[in-house]
Order: C-alpha cells, then sequence, then structure tokens
C-alpha cells in the first residue's frame, strides 16, 4: 500500500484539483490502481484545472534548468531537443509562439520519444485546429505525461 504525498503529485500534474482527487483515494495498492484514479481524475477536471496543469510546462525546445524532479522529468521527456540545431530551435520557439497566440495556452505534446523536427511538425499541423479539437488532444497528451511520470513516481525514479 502506498501514500503518495501532494507536491510528489502535483509533480506528475499541476492540476490542485486532479492531485487532490487522486490523493483523495489513497492508499493505492497497485500502480494500475494509481492511473485508473488519475484517469478517473483526469476526465472529471474542467478547462480551468486543465490550464492551471498547463502552466507548470516549459514551452518545448526550452530547457528547465530547476533541480526538482519536475524539472528534471520535464528535461528527459524534451531530450528530443538537446541536439537540435540552432535553427530547429529557433523555429520551434516561432511556432511555440504562434500556438500560443491562437490558442492562449503553451502547446503540449508527450514529447517522450519524439524528436524535435517530429514536434515541431505536430505543432505546425495542430495550429490548424479548431479549439474544440486541439482542447482534446491537449487533454489526451497531459494524460499520457501524467501516466508516465506516475510510473516514475511509483518506481522511485
Amino acid at each position: 500500500m502506498r501514500d503518495l504525498g501532494r507536491s510528489d503529485l502535483l509533480a506528475c500534474c499541476a492540476s490542485t484539483r486532479w492531485a487532490d482527487a487522486v490523493a483523495a483515494h489513497q492508499p493505492y495498492r497497485t500502480l494500475a490502481e494509481l492511473t485508473e484514479a488519475s484517469e478517473r481524475a483526469l476526465a472529471e477536471t474542467d478547462w480551468p484545472d486543465v490550464l492551471e496543469a498547463l502552466a507548470a510546462h516549459p514551452r518545448i525546445g526550452d530547457r528547465d534548468e530547476g533541480g526538482d524532479r519536475e524539472a528534471a522529468w520535464s528535461r528527459a521527456e524534451q531530450s528530443g531537443t538537446a541536439h537540435a540545431d540552432a535553427a530547429l530551435l529557433e523555429a520551434l520557439r516561432q511556432g511555440n509562439q504562434a500556438y500560443e497566440r491562437r490558442f492562449g495556452h503553451v502547446y503540449l505534446i508527450c514529447a517522450t520519444g519524439r524528436s524535435a523536427g517530429e514536434m515541431l511538425d505536430l505543432l505546425l499541423a495542430r495550429l490548424a485546429n479548431d479549439e474544440e479539437v486541439e482542447r482534446k488532444i491537449v487533454r489526451d497528451e497531459l494524460a499520457k505525461i501524467v501516466k508516465l511520470r506516475l510510473v516514475k513516481l511509483w518506481e522511485g525514479r
């Protein structure tokens, strides 16, 4: 049985509503129980809760140099940008700006295992989405990131 600290949960997803909902069902016997609780809590979040979670994510291509667990996870997740050339990083910067102007929040993608070029291509494609479609994609990407982080938390990484 495991009880997870609220700060640990917030490192996985910065939505306080999500963290409170997941914490309320502790302790967890298995990782599967934890991820199921997370999925239920994410499904119940309102858009302002999602925006709260997004506010904790750095832009794709920006390196979070903080020393906490969340910053380390972010750097590892975005490792596909670590060796990108200056032109690609500039294109990501410009794409991030265009995305934020269009949708009003940071471009979120589950970056794990993706190259900088792939993330840029997806960013540019997503600029054509309407707000409803984009919100669904953002929720799906957030769920992927949260699940990956919960696994890391559970395994003590």
